[in-house]
C-alpha cells in the first residue's frame, strides 16, 4: 500500500478510504490451510464525529473500545495501544495449529533482525479473532510459548461484540476464527503511514519496512 498523505488534519473521508483499502486487501488474503477466504461482508457505519483533527478523527475511527491483554490490563484500542506507535498488527487464534504459530514466529524473527534499539520502537499487537477461547490467561501461555511474552508485544482479546468491533475497524469481517487473514498491517499511527505485508516476506523486508515507518516525518 502506498504511504498515506503528509497531511496535519486527516478527515473522516481519509479513514474511510484506508480501511475501504485495507478490506479490499483482506478480501484477496491468505486463508489457513484447509480454509476457504471469507466472504465480503458489511462494513459498519462510521461513528458521528464533529470536524476536527487527525488525532480526533483516527480516535473516532478506531475507536477506544476496551481490550484486555494477556496480563489482564484493560486498555483503549487507539489511545492506549495505537497513539503515537509504529505498530505491526496481526491476528490471531492460539488453537490454529498452522499459519498462526508459524506468522508469530516470523514477527520474531522480524523483531530480531530489527535489533533492540529499533525494536523498542516498534510496538506488535496480536489481536485474538477467537476472544471466547482465547483469555488472557490462555493469550499469555501463548506468548511464552513462542518466546515473544514482552513488553512492547500485546497480545489483545476481551468479550466477542468488543473484539468483533475491533476487527471490524482493520479491515477484518470474520464469521469465524479460521477465516481471518494472514496478512500483517504496518502503521506508523502518527504519520498516518500504512502499509499490509505479505506474512511470507522475508524478516529482513519486515524489518526494514518497519525501520522506515519508524523514521520521523519532515515538518512532523
Amino acid at each position: 500500500m502506498s504511504s498515506m498523505p503528509r497531511h496535519t488534519t486527516l478527515r473522516l473521508s481519509d479513514w474511510l478510504a484506508l480501511v475501504a483499502c485495507l478490506w479490499i486487501l483482506t478480501s484477496v488474503a491468505f486463508a489457513h490451510e484447509g480454509h476457504a477466504p471469507a466472504g465480503p461482508s458489511p462494513q459498519p457505519a462510521p461513528p458521528a464525529m464533529a470536524s476536527g483533527g487527525g488525532t480526533r478523527d483516527a480516535q473516532a475511527w478506531f475507536t477506544d473500545t476496551v481490550l484486555t491483554d494477556q496480563n489482564g490490563r484493560a486498555l483503549r484500542f487507539y489511545s492506549d495501544v495505537l497513539k503515537g506507535q509504529v505498530v505491526m498488527l496481526n491476528v490471531i487464534f492460539t488453537h490454529c495449529t498452522d499459519a498462526c504459530p508459524l506468522i508469530t514466529r516470523k514477527l520474531r524473527e522480524v523483531r530480531d533482525a530489527m535489533g533492540p534499539a529499533l525494536a523498542s520502537q516498534v510496538r506488535f499487537v496480536s489481536i485474538s479473532s477467537d476472544p471466547l477461547n482465547d483469555t488472557p490467561a490462555v493469550l499469555k501461555a501463548y506468548a511464552e510459548k513462542q518466546g515473544v511474552d514482552s513488553a512492547n508485544w500485546l497480545f489483545l482479546t476481551g468479550d466477542k461484540a468488543s473484539v468483533d468491533l475491533v476487527l471490524g475497524r482493520i479491515g477484518q469481517f470474520l464469521p469465524s476464527p479460521e477465516q481471518h487473514s494472514t496478512q500483517l498491517i504496518a502503521g506508523d499511527v502518527a504519520g498516518k503511514r500504512w502499509s499490509k505485508i505479505r506474512p511470507d516476506a522475508p524478516p529482513a523486508a519486515i524489518a526494514q519496512r518497519l525501520q522506515l515507518l519508524a523514521q520521523p516525518l519532515a515538518g512532523r
